[in-house]
C-alpha cells in the first residue's frame, strides 16, 4: 500500500486516539529509520523511551527470535527460565527483594497501588488506603492511574474515577504533610515528571519526603516507567536522588521494544501479595523477557557512563541556541524550554528536516536511544540547532 492508502485504512478502522505525524515508518536500524517514501530520519524519541538499544539491535533480535522459535508463551501456571533470569538480574542490580511482571507502565503502577493498599490493610486494617501523588504528575491512562495522575486535564469524561487519591504540590513538604491525615498509605512520585514537562524534583525535597514517609510507615512508590533502565545515566534515577523507595515501577526501556511492566518491592513487602491476589496472562512472557535480559546485559557501567556523557553533549550543543530558554532533565531525558513558538512547531520543523523529537507540554522532549552513535547524535543535533536558531 502507498502511504496515503495506509493512512486512509488507519483512519477508517483504528480509533482516532492519536495525533499521528504524517509518515509511516517501515524500517529502522540503530537510531535511523525510514518511511514508506524512503525518507530517512534520525530518531531522538526511542518510541517514547522504549527502544533503549535503538532499532533492531542485533543481539536483542537474536535473543527474541531464538526464544520465539523455542517457546513463545505458556502462562504463569508454569515456570519459565527467561522471567526467572530477568527477576534475578533486576533484584541483584537494584537491591529489591521481589518483582512482579506485567505488560505496561500503567499496569505496573496499578500493581504498586495494590501492593501498598494491601500492606496497609494487613498491617492497620481498613480505612488507611489513600495515596498521595504530586501535582503535574502522570501515572498512566487506565481509570485508576488517570485518577492517580495529578493533572486536572486528565480528570474528564471517564467518570467515575477511582477514589482514594489526594494531590500535593511537588517540592512542598508543608503540602505533603497536610495531605497525610492518617488515612494515607503511600506517596507515589516521579523523580522527573516526564509527561508533565520533564520537570525534575528537588533532591532535598525527595530525601525529606522519603524520611517523612519512613517515620510514618507511609510507603514510598517511585514511578520509574520513564526514568528507569539507564535513561538518566544510572540504572534507576533513585540512585541520583539518594533514596531507596519501598516500591519501584518500570516499563518502557526495559523491554527494548516489546511490552513489559515491572513492580519491584523491598524485603518489607516481599510477602504482601499471595496466590491470586494479582496476576497477568501475558506478564513474564518468555519472548519479552528474553529481550529485557539482553537490554540489562548491555546496560553495563560503560554504557551508563556514556549516557551521562551524551546527555552533557546534548546540553552543551543546545544551550546557546537562540530559541532555548532552559534545558531540564538528567542523562538522556531532556526537556527544552523555548523562548518563543510552540513545541509542536519545533517538532514539525525537525521532522521535515529528518529528525524525530517529542513534546512534553510546552517543552521539546528528547529521549534518544541509549546506544545512539556519536555520528548519529551529532547529525541530529545539527538539525535541531538549525531549527532552534531559525
Amino acid at each position: 500500500m502507498t502511504f496515503q492508502e495506509i493512512k486512509a485504512h488507519d483512519q477508517a478502522h483504528i480509533m482516532n486516539t492519536y495525533g499521528r505525524s504524517d509518515a509511516c515508518i517501515v524500517t529502522g536500524k540503530g537510531a535511523l529509520c525510514k518511511d514508506t517514501e524512503g525518507k530517512e530520519y534520525i530518531d531522538f524519541t526511542s518510541g517514547i523511551g522504549v527502544n533503549s538499544l535503538g532499532f533492531c539491535d542485533e543481539d536483542w533480535v537474536k535473543a527474541v527470535s531464538a526464544q520465539a522459535s523455542t517457546l513463545q508463551h505458556i502462562s504463569n501456571l508454569y515456570y519459565t527460565l527467561p522471567d526467572v533470569e530477568l527477576a534475578d538480574t533486576l533484584c541483584a542490580r537494584t537491591g529489591y527483594a521481589k518483582v512482579f511482571f506485567g505488560n505496561s507502565g500503567a499496569e505496573a503502577n496499578e500493581g504498586a497501588i495494590k501492593v501498598a493498599r494491601k500492606y496497609s490493610f494487613d498491617t492497620y486494617g481498613a480505612g488507611r488506603d489513600k495515596i498521595v501523588t504530586l501535582v503535574n504528575s502522570f501515572h498512566g491512562r487506565t481509570v485508576t492511574t488517570l485518577a492517580a495522575t495529578g493533572q486536572d486535564v486528565f480528570h474528564t469524561f471517564f467518570f467515575p474515577f477511582t477514589e482514594g487519591f489526594v494531590y500535593a504540590k511537588a517540592g512542598s513538604m508543608e503540602d505533603l504533610k497536610a495531605a497525610c491525615d492518617g488515612s494515607v498509605c503511600a506517596l507515589m512520585l516521579e523523580f522527573i515528571q516526564g509527561e508533565g514537562g520533564v520537570v525534575p524534583l528537588d533532591p532535598e525535597y525527595v530525601k525529606e519526603a522519603a524520611a517523612f514517609c519512613k517515620e510514618n510507615d507511609i510507603l514510598l512508590i517511585a514511578d520509574e516507567v520513564q526514568t528507569g533502565i539507564g535513561r538518566t545515566g544510572t540504572l534507576l534515577a533513585s540512585e541520583q536522588f539518594g533514596v531507596f523507595p519501598d516500591i519501584t515501577t518500570l516499563a518502557k526501556g526495559l523491554g527494548g521494544g516489546l511490552p513489559i511492566g515491572a513492580v519491584m518491592v523491598s524485603e518489607k513487602l516481599s510477602n504482601v501479595m499471595g496466590a491470586s491476589s494479582h496476576g497477568s496472562t501475558f506478564g513474564g512472557n518468555p519472548v519479552v523477557c528474553a529481550g529485557a535480559n539482553t537490554v540489562l546485559k548491555k546496560l553495563d557501567d560503560t554504557m551508563l557512563k556514556s549516557v551521562l556523557e551524551k546527555g552533557e553533549t546534548i546540553r552543551a550543543a543546545l544551550s546557546g541556541c537562540k530559541n532555548v530558554a532552559s534545558i531540564t532533565g538528567l542523562g538522556m531525558m531532556i526537556g527544552i524550554e523555548l523562548k518563543e513558538g510552540t513545541s509542536a512547531e519545533v517538532r514539525a520543523a525537525c521532522m521535515e528536516k529528518g529528525l524525530l523529537v517529542l513534546t512534553a507540554k510546552a517543552k521539546v522532549r528528547l529521549l534518544p536511544p541509549l546506544t545512539i552513535s556519536d555520528e548519529e547524535l551529532e547529525k541530529g543535533l545539527e538539525i535541531l540547532k538549525i531549527v532552534l536558531d531559525a
